[in-house]
């Protein structure tokens, strides 16, 4: 009885320690470990993001132990992962350094180019420099002008459309597809020097710095947000396999993916076709749209489908489709309506750099999943948006250009949503 009571009590001691050893201990795997790559808590996010951001690393990246492919992140680059816009740094560049080649025709610059554009540019660059020879554009502010009216608003400085045609718009827009395809003739590693240039001029100059181009004026500085740095280099450090999805072109894009500490491998933009090495017109095409005038850019589901074809190897029509959960990324990162379905696509974290565009800030804005990190730009924010977006009504762009609700996966239409990050 003696012995038989001892154990009793022995048990009941047991019992007690047991009970008295806090819940965390028993779940080691919750607690910050040294190895787990840890976001810099002295760069400010707004709100509760940088929380969300390092909840996502820690389930997917290393941390997890739960093995596997790595866990894929990708960035939209102008306005998400810098302040302002390459491309148009890179075509000012390029115009006050007189490098746009005279085309033998407008017209060949593009199938979408309108007769009026057509005109324009002939009228204000002129026919007196031999067709492949530099435009006089540092000059003449009036062939300048036209080129950048073009690009900034599809039209003409008279105010005349400058595409024409049918594609499909949430896959490409022909002034996206016109900047590759002004510079034809030029190499890809040309396109990148003139990138470089424009780089080291728009990082050296302070921020808030305008520029001019003919008449136009713009911003004449760019910047890599010290966030997006800091995401990338955690998320490279957690064992995510990261890439940058751009519009912009791909040898422009290059300049500047090495600041974030990716390769070219991992940068991914708008395809050129090559001629003898040249740049021409022609641009590679996407989940079996044919090579072309550029049907298939990397633009809005264009990016969607160039990430499961050039990430994920999924290839033909099946691209432009939404993959299973092992075949999505697990991060996307985008400040526009552009990005919206690859953005739209990951499975751990989708962040909307807010720009006031609908149909992406609609959807971060419902946070359908509880997944969406809405931040305001990290410099120079804009202001919260009046009133409310259009989501129910006009906030999706459809193929057709008109514009409709945006929906839910279920088919449910989200209701108008308030600007909350701002």
């Amino acid at each position: 009885m003696r012995n038989k009571h001892a154990i009793v009590i022995g048990l009941a001691i047991t019992a007690a320690l047991t009970a008295s050893v806090p819940a965390t201990a028993a779940a080691p795997a919750a607690a910050p470990r040294s190895h787990c790559p840890q976001l810099d808590k002295n760069i400010k996010w707004f709100g509760d993001n940088r929380a969300k951001l390092q909840k996502m690393i820690d389930e997917r990246g290393t941390c997890s132990g739960k093995g596997g492919p790595r866990p894929v992140a990708a960035f939209d680059w102008d306005n998400t992962v810098v302040k302002n816009d390459i491309t148009d740094a890179t075509l000012a560049w390029a115009l006050k350094h007189d490098r746009i080649l005279r085309p033998k025709s407008w017209k060949d610059t593009s199938a979408w180019l309108t007769p009026a554009a057509d005109k324009a540019l002939t009228k204000a660059c002129g026919t007196s420099v031999p067709v492949g020879k530099p435009l006089r554009t540092s000059k003449n502010t009036a062939c300048a002008d036209e080129i950048f009216e073009i690009r900034e608003k599809s039209q003409t400085m008279a105010g005349e459309a400058a595409f024409a045609g049918d594609w499909n718009h949430r896959r490409t827009v022909p002034a996206y597809a016109w900047i590759p395809q002004l510079f034809s003739g030029h190499t890809p590693a040309a396109l990148t020097h003139f990138a470089k240039k424009a780089r080291a001029e728009q990082l050296a100059a302070p921020i808030g710095t305008k520029q001019t181009v003919g008449t136009h004026t713009l911003a004449g500085y760019v910047r890599y947000y010290d966030q997006q740095k800091d995401l990338i280099r955690t998320l490279k450090a957690a064992g995510f396999d990261v890439y940058i999805v751009s519009a912009s072109a791909e040898p422009i894009a290059e300049a500047w993916s090495s600041g974030v500490g990716l390769d070219r491998k991992h940068t991914i933009g708008i395809r050129s076709i090559l001629d003898r090495g040249r740049l021409t017109p022609g641009i590679k095409g996407c989940g079996g749209v044919a090579d072309g005038p550029g049907g298939a850019l990397p633009y809005m589901d264009g990016k969607r489908c160039m990430i499961n074809q050039e990430i994920f190897k999924i290839k033909g029509a099946k691209a432009w489709k939404q993959q299973d959960y092992a075949h999505r990324i697990a991060l996307g990162a985008g400040d526009a309506d552009t990005d919206v379905t690859f953005v739209n696509d990951a499975t751990g974290a989708h962040v909307a750099i807010n720009r006031n565009k609908a149909e992406l800030m609609c959807r971060a804005f419902d946070d359908a999943d509880g997944r969406w990190v809405a931040n305001p730009m990290f410099i120079e924010p804009m202001p919260r948006k009046s009133g409310s977006y259009p989501c129910a009504t006009a906030g999706a762009t459809n193929e057709d250009g008109t514009h409709g609700p945006v929906r839910r996966a279920d088919g449910s239409v989200i209701p108008d949503q308030l600007d909350l990050a701002y």
